[in-house]
């Protein structure tokens, strides 16, 4: 099983992008390596798609939150490191110790840095290992979900030729002859080995970075369920990328697996569907969630329509990218697949009428899908008056407290259907009339 998600939800929920303003990438990567980078980005890309894999990923970000090592590799270092194991050396080692002769002997002719570049690269490699030896060795009494891997690279530093490597003093002149076993060595036959413990270290830092995160923003770290459930329970929910935001409750299962959330322009809808969307995208990679608590079934999939644009290119209006995108959105449903779908004011490029009839009948249709879980809003709280009979539609809103004649929002979720109508008063407020009139 995989989990589906499109580039419109992907943007619209602002998941992705290393330099895109606010996105939920950007909040996590505190990492320090080019290789951290990596891996968190594929982490972001591809979301897990079973409960014990999600459960032991955030484990491990809970217990570097809980032990709270720092980060002991220096990074200059490491990237010679990296750099040095990429350049190969050949599998033979009589040829390779004649290379380096004759890099040697050009370094004293010219100006040619192959040489000084093989030594400082022999350098930093001894550097790193030793910083991984303190690594492991202040963590492998440690039981946990990361005791395996810290069990094998200490087995790798445990390697004779590793260890005399280890031992190596950096400060002395190393001979070309030991130059060229450790080329051999490390480029070589224990290749694959140097490439886990890299990998180790970017695991390391991204791990670090994460939990840091974590522990900086107050966030947690939901539990995935299996997909048969149906759950998605969350309290104090808040976007995270907004500081000082206001937290909601969720509760959606199997008998009440539609929330039809109502409320004026403003009141906060978009920005509640978007954290729940985030919410579930971060819990399926494993990350911490910006909650109190939080448990959900995998899902196999999340789309969204929240900021449906119209589509020139193609000659689509407004409405008809709507429609093409319930379209989508039903054709997922219909698969069979489980699925958090959410729909934010649906049909509003048409006129009231087609966009109540369009909201009721979408709406009634998806709610026979018992096996997904839905989000719907609307400002035309007379489709929630003509859903009641529906026992699995659960009916929430987002409040407008009254200030005089100002509108003012509380952002904190109540039952039931809203009885808001502002529109005509924030009209008034603006004084459009009155500018109007005037001319």
């Amino acid at each position: 099983m995989s989990f589906s998600i499109d580039r419109q939800t992907l943007e619209e929920l602002n998941l992705l992008g290393k330099f895109r303003q606010g996105s939920v990438y950007h909040l996590f990567n505190q990492v320090k390596t080019r290789g951290g980078e990596q891996l968190l980005a594929e982490m972001f890309r591809h979301p897990l798609a079973d409960a014990p894999t999600i459960n032991k990923r955030s484990s491990i970000f809970q217990f570097f939150q809980q032990e709270k090592p720092g980060f002991p590799f220096d990074v200059p270092q490491l990237n010679l490191m990296r750099e040095y194991l990429d350049e190969g050396a050949g599998k033979n080692a009589v040829l390779i110790l004649a290379n380096t002769f004759i890099k040697k002997w050009l370094s004293s002719l010219t100006r040619d840095e192959r040489y000084k570049k093989n030594v400082q690269g022999l350098q930093a490699t001894i550097v790193t290992l030793n910083k991984c030896y303190g690594f492991v060795e202040m963590l492998q009494h440690k039981p946990g979900p990361f005791a395996d891997r810290i069990k094998a690279v200490r087995e790798i530093l445990s390697i004779k030729q590793v260890e005399r490597l280890r031992n190596t003093d950096i400060y002395k002149d190393i001979p070309v002859k030991t130059l060229a076993f450790y080329d051999h060595l490390l480029k070589s036959r224990l290749h694959e080995e140097m490439e886990v413990l890299l990998s180790f270290i970017y695991e390391v830092d991204v791990n670090i970075a994460v939990s840091d995160v974590a522990r900086n923003k107050g966030f947690t770290y939901a539990h995935a369920l299996a997909k048969e459930k149906n759950v998605l329970l969350a309290t104090d929910l808040c976007h995270p990328c907004i500081d000082r935001a206001v937290g909601n409750s969720i509760a959606m299962q199997e008998n009440s697996n539609v929330l039809f959330l109502t409320g004026a322009n403003m009141a906060g809808k978009s920005t509640l569907m978007k954290s729940v969307g985030i919410a579930l995208y971060l819990g399926h990679i494993g990350f911490p969630v910006a909650v109190t608590e939080m448990e959900f079934s995998v899902r196999e999939g999340l789309y969204s329509s929240i900021n449906v644009a119209d589509n020139i290119s193609l000659g689509y209006s407004h409405f008809y990218a709507e429609v093409v995108r319930v379209k989508q959105a039903a054709d997922a449903a219909a698969s069979g697949k489980r699925l958090l779908l959410m729909f934010d004011e649906l049909f509003k490029g048409t006129n009231v009428k087609d966009a109540y009839d369009g909201t009721l009948a979408v709406t009634e249709a998806f709610a026979e899908y018992r096996d997904c879980l839905f989000i719907v809003s609307t400002h035309i709280i007379e489709v929630g008056e003509a859903l009641q009979e529906h026992s699995n539609i659960h009916f929430v809103y987002m409040p407008t407290v009254m200030d005089g004649a100002k509108p003012c929002y509380t952002y904190k979720m109540q039952q039931g259907i809203t009885e808001d109508r502002q529109g005509m008063m924030i009209i008034r407020n603006e004084g459009i009339l009155e500018l109007i009139n005037k001319r």
